[in-house]
């Protein structure tokens, strides 16, 4: 018998790929979406699919409970400019809608937890290139902030509780399948529709902001991959640097026009940039490699191929 999963936050950017995928893998009736709303999307349609408010756990355990679901993947929340526009309701969403799950798996009532942290826990004093596992974090957003004390949740039921709780830091994420969400690093996603509908883009970053990026099927690879580890080889249970790429958007608009000769980039930096400014410009992922095995398959020219091919399709 195939184990029994949930996804809390099915239908965002990440929840909507990670639901195609584990489905696939484990088949479609094993692993139940969820979230806030019932949208007319395909994860919604092309299987089990529950409403849930990620803060009330009763909705939660109950889906667990009549669901017997062995493992969750907690992939709610408030991004990093969404969240500076409502702080309050962002470290709910993003505290409370962990805590949940951890006590679900204190409890002994689910056996394993991902929950996604981000490079958003770095701040102004991290350093910025090749930013170790085990560094200075600072954070001086909303999203940093909640992200950063949810790593040391984690560690904490895992070190006291017994909790298999997995995470990764992801970076910036892009996707040809789900819309941009709000995020600073979501103008790399943004670029590659403005290309091919109107040919020009006005980037809300300066032309030399490197970020840490990762092709999406990159990234939910690396979710998978580290909730299929042994349990020996997870040896840090706050989460793991993760790196795939690093590129400012003057170096992704330089490889667009290779395929769109005549696309044009201006920038208008907006208050996204200081949240930029605050991240790391690359990223070391050396404990993610040696202990579970990560390996990154994207790189810039290969993921923009992508990226207007199937964007060209859609």
């Amino acid at each position: 018998m195939s184990k029994k999963i949930l996804i809390i936050g099915a239908c965002g950017q990440i929840g909507t790929e990670l639901t195609k995928k584990l489905r696939s893998i484990y088949g479609v009736n094993n692993v139940i979406a969820s979230d806030i709303r019932k949208l007319n999307i395909d994860v919604v349609n092309s299987g089990p699919f529950e409403v849930v408010n990620a803060l009330d756990f009763n909705q939660i355990e109950h889906i667990v409970e009549e669901h017997q679901i062995e493992e969750v993947y907690l992939m709610a929340a408030l991004l990093s400019a969404t969240a500076e526009k409502n702080p309050a309701f962002a470290w709910d969403l993003n505290m409370n809608s962990l805590f949940h799950v951890l006590n679900l798996a204190k409890a002994k009532k689910i056996k394993k937890v991902f929950w996604p942290s981000s490079i958003a826990v770095f701040g102004p004093t991290t350093p910025r290139d090749n930013t170790p596992q085990y560094t200075i974090m600072e954070p001086t957003t909303v999203y940093g902030i909640s992200k950063q004390t949810g790593e040391r949740w984690c560690e904490y039921y895992h070190h006291i509780y017994g909790v298999d709780v997995r995470s990764i830091r992801y970076p910036g994420l892009i996707s040809w399948s789900t819309e941009p969400g709000g995020g600073t690093t979501d103008y790399a996603v943004d670029i590659y529709h403005k290309a091919l509908k109107e040919g020009s883009y006005e980037c809300f970053l300066s032309e030399g902001t490197a970020l840490p990026m990762m092709y999406m099927d990159d990234a939910i690879r690396a979710t998978i991959e580290i909730m299929e580890a042994p349990i020996e080889t997870i040896k840090i249970r706050s989460s793991y640097n993760l790196s795939g790429i690093s590129f400012t958007p003057a170096e992704i608009a330089l490889e667009i026009k290779k395929h769109i000769p005549n696309f044009n980039i201006s920038y208008k930096p907006d208050f996204r940039q200081k949240i930029a400014d605050s991240w790391p410009a690359s990223i070391d992922d050396t404990c993610a490699r040696n202990d579970w095995n990560w390996k990154p398959e994207f790189g810039l020219a290969t993921m923009t191929v992508e990226m207007l091919e199937n964007l060209n399709k859609s």
